[in-house]
């Protein structure tokens, strides 16, 4: 039973152990490694073919593919190029010399002059795009919903990130850094977590410029709308709200957008106008994935006002479930103009995005817009009821326990199987990765180990309680690769955590930006490194949103925040974290005098330095910039001085997730004595170009 267990586990890719971050052996039980096999419906259907369902290659190495019946044929490999290699396999493969061509080719085999197999080869560059602007360089990031603005409606959008933009380029930064956009859950606007989407291929409407719509400006009726003193009202209160009232912007946006894809309709499709004709290349370009997201969200939204406990697909009348079934060819015959509707709202953020890449380009911005694309999507939304196939729907991707999270993460999103994504030419990951490069100057992956392994938890189990299960590592990076060099995207890698040397090793070689948290690089008696430790291959930043700010890491507000919330499995954890926040202090004064840091006047003794004050912050912020790492990012909410952090992992609503705003509206940014300051000190080590 067990050698069998082992067999087909090893078969799956479910990995027997794991090291955490304490070095601790960690064995998955029987009961995980069974789960975890169910859960991947393993084993399934072997593919049985007369070629493989796809093959990635490197351009400098010569390929072997299998012939699967072992009788010889004759072949040919077209070329994305148009160019055609044509010969007759051996008995039980085609040998091919290295192509040198990175790209999409197709073999295909015959016998007798007749086809009988196809297959995709994917031939793929051994480097990640390396722009050479992109050296030593530094950057704002800003979680977009947090942006205050004048203009907007209580929620940061597409057309504050051109003021952000415009704020970078005369502070000298080169890129401006953004939480995930992608396509949250219009019906359901409390759904906030960026990492928790819909779909990775599309972006979050809630995040449109209402007012900066060339159709806003055309429809008189929509003007009268927003001018009523009781929306005026409740937008008034929406701008001041001290958190993000996401249920209450979408109540304003979305009455406003029905009126205007109302105007829409009347005036452009209908008589073909050249804004109507751009829609049209849009739903065309977009195609049959376009076309089933907005087909899905239709349903949802459709179900959802009948009863609000059909939360995803998954609690669909069953008729319902499959994209493909006939009950669901019905309800788009029949719902035509509300699956538009979607589409139409996804092109009007595909073209503010764009209009904000552009504005990086104008501006002169080394990289751009630096994305962020999340792990995984949520059960229920639309890229998993298209895909459903794809993946093990009742298994959670998280992360093992560690010292931020002593019970383990657990992340609520269902993993890819590894065997059926190559069953499907990795098709999908194509997609998500064009979708997510085509504004992004670089992109960040979030947790890239993923590539590798993802840390699966069993249905009905705990986090601490899951295993890791392998992926086909060197194919999803040769593709990252390629995608990478087509849309001229710098590739960011999250590696923090125990991610095995393997994994370091080879995203170094491939041109991967490593992902450095100056609260993680410490050296072995815990002190702070050095600037000049961190590596010249690096994206390097104080903080990030899963971590306290900066001024919260010092007053311990996380410390406070997980007390709270009852995140700490034993009492004496929070005591021990509260006597190394102290040492950290200390240590942070005393590292900082070291590297001739330390402001004028501040002694080393933090209880004398009870807050993180201004000139503390700029010079952590000098620290890093003074250090190799091509690229240093500064959090909006550093350069302000918040102290709370916009997510506590562990929680869902228990915590104010991806709600804070910034205290500080954008037209007040050229004008505030920190923004100046801090674009200052990260200037004086990175300068601008010219």
């Amino acid at each position: 039973m067990t050698n069998n267990l082992d067999a087909l586990c090893t078969q799956a890719g479910i990995l027997p152990d794991y090291y955490d971050i304490w070095g601790t052996r960690h064995e998955a039980s029987d009961e995980t490694r069974l789960a975890l096999l169910e859960a991947m419906q393993f084993p399934g259907a072997e593919h049985d073919g007369v070629l493989p369902p796809v093959v990635v290659a490197w351009e400098d190495q010569p390929v072997t593919i299998p012939v699967g019946d072992g009788i010889p044929a004759d072949w040919q490999l077209v070329l994305e190029d148009g160019q055609i290699m044509a010969s007759q396999a051996k008995a039980s493969a085609i040998e091919l010399a290295a192509i040198g061509l990175p790209g999409y080719h197709r073999l295909e085999v015959s016998r007798a002059g007749k086809s009988i197999a196809a297959m995709p080869l994917i031939v793929c560059p051994r480097l990640s795009y390396q722009p050479e602007a992109a050296h030593r360089k530094w950057g704002l990031s800003v979680q977009l919903y947090g942006l205050k603005a004048a203009s907007n409606w209580g929620l940061g959008d597409y057309t504050n990130l051109t003021a952000v933009v415009d704020w970078a380029a005369e502070a000298g930064a080169g890129l401006v850094g953004l939480n995930p956009l992608h396509a949250l859950f219009p019906h359901n606007p409390r759904h906030c977590s960026p990492y928790s989407p819909s779909s990775r291929q599309f972006l979050n409407v809630l995040h449109i410029g209402v007012a900066s719509l060339p159709e806003y400006a055309e429809c008189a009726e929509a003007g009268a709308q927003v001018a009523e003193p009781a929306f005026q009202f409740r937008l008034t209160e929406l701008r001041q709200a001290e958190l993000v009232d996401y249920a209450g912007v979408a109540a304003l946006k979305f009455a406003v957008l029905e009126t205007l894809y109302r105007h829409f309709r009347a005036s452009h499709l209908v008589a073909g106008t050249p804004r109507a004709r751009e829609f049209r290349a849009f739903q065309n370009q977009g195609g049959e994935e376009l076309r089933q997201f907005a087909l899905y969200h239709a349903l949802q939204e459709h179900f959802f006002s009948q009863d609000n406990a059909l939360w995803g697909w998954p609690a669909w009348p069953e008729a319902y479930r499959r994209h493909d079934a006939a009950e669901v060819h019905a309800f788009a015959a029949t719902h035509e103009a509300r699956v538009e509707w979607h589409e139409w709202l996804q092109w009007l953020a595909d073209q503010q995005l764009a209009a904000v890449a552009e504005r990086c380009r104008e501006r002169g911005l080394a990289v751009g817009l630096y994305q962020d694309l999340a792990v995984g999507v949520d059960k229920g939304g639309a890229e998993t009821w298209v895909h459903q196939d794809l993946y093990a729907i009742e298994a959670r991707v998280g992360c093992p326990p560690d010292d931020f999270n002593p019970l383990g993460q657990d992340w609520g999103l269902p993993p890819w199987i590894p065997q059926r994504l190559r069953g499907a030419a990795y098709a999908p990951y194509i997609t998500m990765l064009r979708a997510n490069m085509k504004y992004a100057g670089a992109l960040r992956v979030d947790h890239v180990m993923g590539l590798m392994r993802l840390y699966w938890i069993p249905p009905g189990m705990k986090g601490d309680a899951g295993a890791y299960v392998s992926y086909p590592f060197q194919d999803l990076l040769g593709i990252l690769n390629l995608e990478s060099q087509r849309n001229q995207c710098l590739i960011v890698g999250e590696d923090l955590g125990t991610v095995p040397d393997e994994v370091r090793h080879t995203l170094r070689e491939a041109g991967v930006m490593s992902y450095k948290l100056f609260y993680f690089e410490r050296q072995p008696d815990g002190h702070f490194f050095p600037a000049e430790w961190f590596p010249e291959q690096s994206l390097v930043a104080a903080s990030t949103h899963d971590l306290p700010t900066l001024a919260g890491f010092w007053k311990g507000r996380d410390i406070e925040t997980r007390t709270a919330l009852n995140l700490y499995p034993r009492p004496e954890m929070r005591e021990q974290q509260i006597e190394s926040r102290s040492q950290d202090r200390a240590r942070l004064l005393a590292d900082l005098a070291r590297e001739g840091l330390l402001p004028e006047g501040v002694a080393q003794d933090p209880d004398a330095v009870p807050e993180l004050t201004p000139a503390l912050l700029r010079a952590i912020h000098a620290h890093l910039a003074r250090s190799p790492a091509r690229l240093v990012l500064v959090q909006a909410d550093d350069m302000l001085g918040l102290e709370d952090q916009a997510n506590q992992p562990g929680t869902v609503d228990e915590h104010p997730n991806w709600r804070r705003k910034l205290a500080l509206a954008i037209e007040d940014w050229p004008n505030d004595e920190r923004c100046a300051a801090m674009a200052a000190t990260m200037t004086a080590d990175r300068p601008a170009i010219g």
